[in-house]
């Protein structure tokens, strides 16, 4: 699949770059949506100014190349958050939003482009990178043959949370009543409940959401919007991919093409 012809980006505080003296084939297009700001722009150059812009951020990525197999999935895509900023990586199917969420994740590496928190790549201490984040791919990495209590106590125990901290946990997804019941007898919801309730254990600086609501009701929905809202009214940083959107104010969107 050839990657877009184009530029894709998403900057905090919607701030919108500059454009003059760049070589561009068509000027910043600036969508709002409700609370959503969507920018799109395709250019050949980029000038000092839109650099200075990703420089500042906290997670940036500039100029990200991504391949599978032979395939180039993507290119030229940037990002710059800050902390509290939410942002919603959308797009069809096969356009790249599960392969972006793994370069963030620092389990790819991108074949063109650079991934930095606070200025320094993220490869230079992969270790770090890994303590400071929270990924939820698009499985839900459920133990069938443990309950779901132990399910949640070995996510524990990894991130060195205390066990005091499952109960409640288990709690804010509405699955404490399944506490002891083996995890091979959950619905696919109720399995989607149970790897959100990871990220309900403790804060950390970044989450990673592979289609968070996949297989979700409404309330489940609710509940993982609640859990979005608090991770960045703590100055967290939350990026997911989905097909729909979900309720977060404010958050940025950064449209992958096919």
């Amino acid at each position: 699949m050839a990657g877009p012809s184009g530029r894709m980006s998403a900057f905090a505080d919607g701030a919108r770059p500059s454009l003059a003296g760049a070589n561009s084939r068509r000027g910043p297009r600036v969508k709002p949506g409700g609370d959503v700001v969507k920018l799109e722009w395709q250019c050949a150059a980029r000038d000092s100014h839109q650099t200075s812009l990703i420089l500042m951020a906290l997670f940036q990525g500039n100029a990200l190349g991504c391949r599978r197999g032979e395939a180039l999935i993507f290119e030229a895509v940037d990002f710059a958050l800050e902390p509290g900023d939410a942002l919603w990586l959308s797009g069809p199917n096969g356009s790249g939003k599960s392969s972006l969420l793994r370069l963030m994740a620092g389990l790819l590496s991108p074949v063109a482009g650079r991934i930095a928190w606070s200025g320094a790549a993220i490869t230079q201490d992969r270790d770090a990178h890994r303590a400071r984040l929270r990924y939820l791919g698009h499985l839900d990495a459920v133990k069938t043959h443990l309950s779901v209590a132990e399910n949640l106590a070995f996510w524990a125990a990894y991130w060195e949370i205390a066990a005091q901290a499952i109960e409640p946990a288990l709690e804010r997804l509405g699955i404490a009543h399944l506490a002891e019941a083996p995890a091979r007898q959950l619905s696919a919801g109720q399995r989607r409940r149970l790897a959100l309730a990871r990220l309900a254990l403790g804060q950390a600086p970044l989450w990673l959401l592979d289609e968070p609501t996949a297989a979700l009701d409404s309330d489940g929905i609710e509940r993982l919007a609640a859990l979005i809202a608090e991770a960045r009214a703590a100055g967290g940083i939350v990026i997911f991919s989905s097909h729909d959107t979900l309720p977060v104010p404010g958050m940025k969107q950064l449209a992958l093409a096919a």
